[in-house]
């Protein structure tokens, strides 16, 4: 199975993206196909053996709509691309405006009174508007009817048609009112509605546009001993690149010369510079602050971050919550039912003797207020928006699937080491003259993580002694010489061993090692001389954004491969709800599935290769990206900043779009359950009924953006 993408042309509501999305899905070999009205794509999953592009392309232009391969260079060309559509749809709104005015002001100022040849001259500039400016809305109708299919235009087609027709009649025949005015200026009002949605639809993808406006051009490479500026695109892994202050990075790297600080808040959201030096990972398109610095290209052209988290947010963006479903199968039957509806109003006017002007009249207000754009708008807008100020908070979630689940969750899981904790061991206290300085130079030697923390914490290296017969001794600790004395670092193992008296710190060292801190005595080969405390700290945010999860109601668990000691006390001080401790990775996954059989929505959060089963069985996977790739792929939404409080903004976040694709879908359908009924009954003119489909739209898409001024 492969999965494409289409650009699609020619959607103009939700019928027409349930029209496509069906043709393709019922094409053999495609398991699945989701098209979206608000991105104009459509994205396949299908059988290379059984089909291919060429064949779906086929399937879409067969149902009256253009359709191409999408490229992976197409998003820049989007956003051309829909300006340019937009440019043209002003130009067709302004060419039908210019003749509509006219006939609006003949057929409503001089109804009474009329100028001679005004039904004539209401035809000549009527004309134009139904049959040049309206020819591709007749297009798509009779390309949707050969396909044994009907879409938006049809309905609009087969109003103005009608009224058209029967005013031409009018004319001829002398009797009977024209209604050239209510044909010509509902197009009209159909193309500023499409002009004032395509113009909103632009705003929900400001987040990517925004994006690709932060990648840098060019880069300063050294090549062959020489300072060279080249393009960013040219930048190949292994490059050394020189950054000067002020200067973004071209792309993702590891600093081997000099230090600064780089601000990162488009990637991260952080506000607050990071100080960087050498060994230390730079992204590509954050602004380097002060100092110059040399650093080596890792990750180039569409593997940098960047263009990472900007495919993520477009794939986000052009997928489909479960609700949108909903939607999809409405407006696949709408369509139908409407012209249905229309010929029922049209004949029982006519039984009841009303007239053929009026049952016409009635029957094209009936088309017209029935469109279903609004309910076809209400998903994809509200999920483009919420995405999109969710990146520009360091949240990124990878699709509409994960933002609606996210509301529902009720149990969060959370790694505790890198995820509650710095993932780092760190020297928390110390007892006994100059044990730091004699300990560091003694785990100078050892590359175990609790003797760099030691001499991370230590002094100077210029400033520790030198030791002789260094010996690591595995599970118990380390011994060597300084000048001509022997010391020992290490466990209660390797006093007992060497039989040396710990018992002055006994007391101290049971006391630290309940609150889950590995203890090092550091003794002489007679007796102990000072303790020394290690472990693994919790993030400085932890505890509040634990506290935070819980008032909203949520159960929060901590999960790790510590023994129950540690995990009991680390557990007790953040304030979580239960922990499982002594967790072989392979059995995390275990515990999340256990909990859902409890009937838990479950969100896991972790950073570990070893959290990726577990991320992938939660409801909802969340990924640090301080952590490994692996985690990041398995997990639905990815947290730029290393913080747990962006768990509780992403929930939060989830919530607010989920009330507005609520508020749009209601507003939507209840816009169409009255409006029916009010035109069937005779109430409401086709011009009145095409500004209200117009508004309906524009102020769903509104109603999306509203999002964009929460707080977050």
């Amino acid at each position: 199975m492969v999965k494409k993408n289409l650009d699609i042309t020619g959607m103009h509501c939700a019928s027409c993206s349930a029209v496509i999305g069906k043709a393709l899905t019922k094409t053999k070999g495609v398991k699945n196909a989701n098209v979206n009205l608000t991105t104009n794509k459509a994205t396949i999953e299908f059988d290379e053996s059984k089909t291919d592009l060429d064949k779906l392309i086929g399937v879409v232009i067969k149902k009256g709509y253009g359709a191409k391969k999408s490229t992976d260079s197409s998003l820049e060309k989007d956003f051309k691309k829909r300006k340019e559509e937009y440019k043209q749809k002003k130009f067709e709104f302004g060419l039908s405006l210019i003749f509509s005015l006219p006939i609006f002001i003949l057929g409503m100022f001089f109804m009474n009174n009329p100028i001679p040849y005004q039904s004539i001259i209401m035809w000549i500039l009527a004309t134009p508007v139904q049959f040049y400016i309206a020819w591709p809305m007749y297009k798509s109708t009779w390309s949707a009817l050969k396909g044994k299919s009907a879409n938006m235009d049809s309905l609009i087609v087969m109003g103005t048609t009608a009224a058209y027709i029967y005013s031409v009649y009018a004319v001829l025949s002398g009797h009977g009112h024209v209604y050239f005015e209510a044909s010509a200026v509902l197009i009209t009002i159909i193309l500023l509605g499409r002009l004032l949605e395509e113009r909103a639809k632009g705003k929900t993808s400001e987040a990517i546009k925004k994006l690709i406006g932060l990648k840098p051009k060019m880069a300063i490479v050294i090549r062959n001993g020489k300072e060279e500026k080249i393009s960013v695109d040219d930048v190949v892994v292994g490059d050394i690149i020189i950054v000067k202050p002020g200067e973004k990075i071209p792309v993702d790297g590891i600093i081997v010369e000099g230090h600064s600080s780089i601000d990162e808040a488009m990637i991260t959201g952080e506000s607050i510079p990071v100080e960087k030096t050498i060994g230390d990972a730079v992204i590509g398109a954050t602004i380097n602050k002060h100092g110059s610095f040399k650093f080596k290209a890792e990750k180039v052209g569409e593997n940098t971050t960047l263009s990472q988290i900007i495919k993520l947010i477009e794939d986000a963006q052009g997928s489909k919550a479960p609700i949108q479903r909903f939607a999809d199968t409405v407006a696949a039957y709408f369509v139908p039912g409407v012209l249905i509806v229309a010929l029922i109003t049209f004949l029982i006017w006519m039984l009841m003797g009303a007239g053929f002007e009026k049952s016409i009249i009635s029957s094209v207000a009936v088309l017209v207020i029935a469109c279903p754009c609004a309910l076809g708008l209400a998903t994809p807008t509200a999920i483009m928006v919420g995405t999109g100020k969710g990146a520009s908070k360091g949240i990124l979630i990878k699709g509409g699937e994960a933002l609606e689940t996210a509301h529902k969750i009720s149990t969060i899981v959370l790694d505790k080491t890198g995820t509650i904790t710095k993932g780092e061991p760190e020297v928390t206290e110390y007892v006994g003259k100059d044990v730091l300085l004699i300990a560091a130079s003694l785990e100078k030697g050892s590359e175990h993580p609790l003797a760099e923390a030691i001499v991370k914490a230590g002094p100077e290296s210029k400033n520790l002694f030198k030791v002789d017969k260094f010996e690591a001794i595995p599970g118990h600790g380390v011994s060597g010489k300084i000048g001509v004395k022997k010391y020992y670092l290490g466990n209660v193992k390797l006093m007992k061993d060497n039989e040396i008296n710990y018992s002055t710190y006994e007391k101290q060292v049971q006391k630290l090692e309940a609150a889950g801190k590995t203890v090092m005595i550091l003794a002489t080969n007679k007796e102990a001389i000072g303790i020394i405390a290690v472990a693994d700290t919790i993030k400085s945010t932890s505890k509040k954004a634990i506290a935070d999860i819980r008032k909203m109601g949520l159960k929060v668990y901590m999960i790790t491969g510590d023994n129950d000691r540690t995990a009991k006390a680390i557990a007790k001080d953040v304030g979580v709800d239960g922990y499982f401790a002594e967790v072989l990775p392979q059995d995390k996954a275990e515990h999340v599935k256990n909990l859902q059989k409890k009937g838990s929505i479950v969100a896991m959060v972790g950073d570990g290769i070893n959290d990726a089963p577990a991320l992938a069985q939660a409801e909802v996977g969340i990924a640090m990206s301080s952590g490994t790739d692996v985690a990041m792929e398995a997990g639905e939404i990815v947290l730029m900043r290393d913080d747990l409080a962006d768990v509780e903004r992403a929930i939060r976040l989830s919530k607010m779009t989920m009330s507005k694709i609520r508020q749009n879908m209601f507003w939507a359908l209840v816009y169409n359950i009255i409006g029916i009924p009010i035109a069937a009954l005779g109430f409401l003119n086709p011009v009145l009924a095409g500004t209200a489909m117009a508004l309906s739209s524009v102020s769903v898409v509104s109603n999306s953006l509203l999002l964009k001024v929460k707080k977050l």
